[in-house]
């Protein structure tokens, strides 16, 4: 998903302006955007949406940003919002393994409890030092992860960080990827505060881009057209892709293990690259 949009739960007037539009994904939110006063009145919200026709036809992935596991609304949320439709489930403020193995537990039981067939994910939220530390083991702590979200704004701010401090976010998104690379599933960048600096947020995008991310979080619909355009594989990737797994074709047909495309030298890592790219290609429906 390369658009992921927030959407407050305690909204439930934008629910269907969020389906309309052009995200990906859509991220109903109970945890930060919901008044402690307003928990019960949102998570009913989400419950309705998404037993609605429109959240059951739509094709776009629906998440849904439940309240941490050591808060009382916990379990309240997961018992609520598993329904069919839903797709993953983002955890905040995840620290450890047990945490993420407890998560999943809940989130089986209502699955039970309500019929359902197929596994829904989890969306693991990378947002605090320890978090941050112990990635790795938290994405290879349960097979229902799909993926890890960085949170640049819970992770630098309480430690005084520049937000915008160009070499701190490069290293949090390099940290963040190799452990989401080791478990085999895929990366997410941070949600952009300044829905007026466009130019920011897509800097912000492009770099995390290079670093092998699959998506970014949006917090307005203005930025979720830059996301799209970010990390849509370009023509030229998507040709010179194709290339290099013409030429791994030959090469196999041949017996050869290392060989040239267009005077670089190519093997089993970049022909990895190369499909993947035309596999994001081919799921876009971009042309050849």
């Amino acid at each position: 998903m390369k658009s992921k949009l927030f959407v407050p739960a305690s909204r439930p007037e934008l629910f269907a302006k969020a389906l309309a539009g052009e995200a990906e994904a859509i991220s109903l939110d109970l945890e930060d955007a919901v008044a402690e006063s307003r928990k019960a009145q949102a998570r009913a919200a989400v419950t309705a949406f998404l037993q609605s026709d429109a959240a059951l036809r739509t094709r776009k992935t629906l998440i849904v940003r439940v309240n941490a596991i050591d808060t009382p609304h916990f379990a309240h949320d997961m018992a609520a919002v598993v329904r069919p439709g839903l797709r993953l489930i983002n955890l905040p403020k995840i620290e450890s393994a047990a945490q993420v193995r407890a998560a999943a537990a809940v989130l089986a039981q209502a699955e039970r409890a309500h019929g359902l067939r197929h596994p829904i994910g989890l969306l693991l939220n990378i947002e605090t030092p320890r978090a941050l530390r112990m990635a790795a083991d938290l994405a290879l702590s349960e097979p229902r992860v799909r993926g890890l979200q960085l949170g640049l704004g819970d992770l630098f701010e309480p430690l005084g960080i520049e937000r915008r401090g160009a070499a701190a976010v490069a290293q949090a998104l390099f940290a963040v990827r190799l452990a989401a690379g080791e478990a085999g599933i895929a990366a997410y960048d941070a949600a952009f505060a300044d829905i007026h600096d466009i130019d920011g947020f897509r800097a912000e995008a492009e770099l995390s881009r290079r670093l092998g991310f699959q998506g970014k979080s949006c917090i307005h619909p203005s930025q979720v057209a830059v996301a799209n355009a970010v990390y849509r594989p370009s023509d030229c990737e998507i040709a010179q892709a194709r290339k290099v797994l013409d030429a791994a074709r030959v090469a196999d047909a041949q017996g050869t293990g290392a060989y040239l495309v267009d005077a670089q030298m190519v093997d089993k890592p970049f022909v990895a690259r190369a499909q993947a790219i035309v596999d994001s290609a081919r799921a876009l429906d971009l042309p050849p």
